[in-house]
Parts: structure tokens; sequence; C-alpha cells
């Protein structure tokens, strides 16, 4: 008997290895899935801007080359463009961090073979015209200011695919790899983040489809269906946490190991184990770090260290 409706996944055409430098950007999904990788030693770099919501701000912040203008509020300086962990009561200060995140953005970009992003809302916040800077500019964080700052619309997916194909068109070298979120924003309404979803979905159909004569046959482009896994085979609500919005610990191991499966070769999921295997040793803690029982497993992880870093030079 079966008990879900399972997801089919066709194996990806060009897998991912550990030659591969990853660039993750989107929702606090493609937090979640980094941080997953990460204790598995792949070279990545995850959201330099902060946690992004919608594709357009997304878009900005691969295109971004300066610091948009400041804006005062709360006793705080923000960046529109950033998630509120770059806002500080120092102007300098913030403007020094958005600055190091959009150096950071163009090295990763640069240096990134496979490029993973998670878009998780069509809803936009727009400054209104009598706002104090970027008047009429889609902003990725409000940074709780008052609502009559802002218009509240939903994204076209004409807009969206619009604003990405340049970007696709610009990077035909590297593997994009699309997914939607499957966290539920409760506040724009059930049946308001339905369509949302609907939208960003048929935008990313439709960025993977258009033909060939639009990029370079050599592009790559694909999506990762973690918001159908949420939804069909984990459907049950004990998949997510206290919150019931995000997706529980156990349910983003399961999505990552159905990502994990679909993009590595077995030789790939072998080097993994042992990574990981190596992650897991590097956490451990003795109740008693001074017994020989302790410094005999720190002889071990040293030598397995070495063994290892003839392959991986970076863990």
């Amino acid at each position: 008997m079966q008990f879900i409706t399972p997801v089919h996944i066709a194996p990806a055409e060009r897998p991912i290895t550990y030659d591969d430098r990853l660039l993750f950007l989107g929702s606090c999904f493609a937090d979640a899935v980094s941080a997953c990788m990460a204790t598995y030693y792949f070279r990545l770099t995850a959201n330099p801007f902060g946690t992004l919501y919608n594709p357009l701000s997304i878009a900005q912040a691969m295109q971004l080359q300066e610091v948009p203008e400041l804006v005062e509020w709360g006793g705080l300086y923000h960046s529109m463009a950033h998630h509120g962990d770059f806002s500080s009561p120092s102007r300098e200060q913030t403007y020094a961090r958005c600055a190091e995140s959009i150096l950071l953005m163009q090295s990763a970009l640069s240096e990134a073979t496979v490029v993973c992003v998670t878009f998780g809302t069509a809803w936009v916040y727009e400054m209104s015209t009598n706002a104090k800077a970027n008047a009429n500019a889609i902003v990725a964080n409000c940074h709780k200011m008052p609502a009559s700052r802002f218009t509240r619309r939903r994204l076209s997916v004409e807009e969206i695919v619009a604003a990405w194909q340049p970007i696709l068109a610009a990077y035909p070298d590297k593997h994009f790899i699309f997914t939607v979120s499957p966290i539920r924003h409760l506040k724009d309404g059930l049946h308001e983040n339905q369509l949302s979803k609907a939208t960003l979905l048929q935008a990313v159909d439709r960025l993977c489809s258009i033909s060939e004569a639009v990029y370079t046959p050599s592009a790559q482009r694909s999506y990762f269906p973690a918001f159908e896994i949420m939804l069909d085979e984990l459907r049950d609500y004990r998949f997510y946490a206290e919150d019931m919005i995000h997706p529980s610990d156990q349910a983003v191991r399961y999505i990552f190991q159905r990502f994990v499966d679909a993009y590595c070769s077995d030789a790939t999921k072998a080097d993994m184990q042992a990574l990981h295997q190596l992650y897991l040793d590097r956490q451990h803690r003795f109740l008693h770090p001074d017994s020989p029982e302790a410094a005999a497993f720190r002889t071990r992880l040293e030598q397995k260290t070495a063994s290892l870093r003839t392959r991986f030079p970076w863990i």
C-alpha cells in the first residue's frame, strides 16, 4: 500500500559535484537548504543581501552595482534592497555592510557554476511617491515602516519573466535551478497565498521552457519541485514547525534528500557521506576533553581531515 502521492523528479541532466561553486538566493527556504549543503562541505554562498522573497528583488540584488540611498526609520538606517540584518543606528556602518554585500554577490555570482533561486512570494511592496527615497520602487523589505509609504500589489507572470530573461541570457555558462518556496505567507491570506504561488510556478515554468533561440544552447535551467513535495508528499501538519507556516526540520531534511537524489550522482553521494561524517565528528564534544579517549579521537580526526584534504582542500 502507498500512503503518499510521490512527486516524480527526473535525474538532472547536469549533476552537481564537488567541483561546483554554488550560489543560493531567495527566501528562507534557500537558507535552510544551503545550510544542509554546508554540512557536507559544498563550496557555497547563501543570500549575500540576506533573505529575499520576491523575484524582482532577487533579480535586483544580482545586478546592483552600488549601495542605494539609505532610509532612516526607527533610529536605524536601512537599505530598501537588503534584509533588516544590514540595518544599524550608524549610516556609515549600514553603508559599509551593504557595500560589502554587493562585492560578495558579484564575486559569488562570478564564481558560481550553479545558482539555486527560491521564489517566496509574488506579492510586492512599492514605495509610494511621497516616500523619502526610492519612489515607486519595489523594495526587498519594508523594515516595519508605515503602510502608508507603500503600495502592495501582486506581480504578473510577464513581469517576472521580463526581469529574469536578461539575467539568464547574461550567464549562459551557469546552471540555474529554480524552486518555489513551500513556506506559506499566511499574512497575505490563504487565497492570496495560493494566487501568489501559482504566479511564481507559471513564471518559473516559462523561464525553464523558453526556446533555445532566446538563450545559448548550453544554458541550463531546471525546476526542483520543493513546493509540490511539501504539499503532496508531506501534506500532514506534523511536517510543519510550531508556527504552522514553515516546514519542520524533518521536512527540510526530507526535501533536501530529494534534492540530492535528483542532482547528485552516486559518486558525489559517496563523497557527501564521508564529508558529512567529518562534519559530525567536528561537532562532537567530550564530557571529559582531557581524557585519553578524547585525545585519541582528536588524533583520528586530524588524520581523517588530512586524508580528505588531499581531494577537498577547502574543508
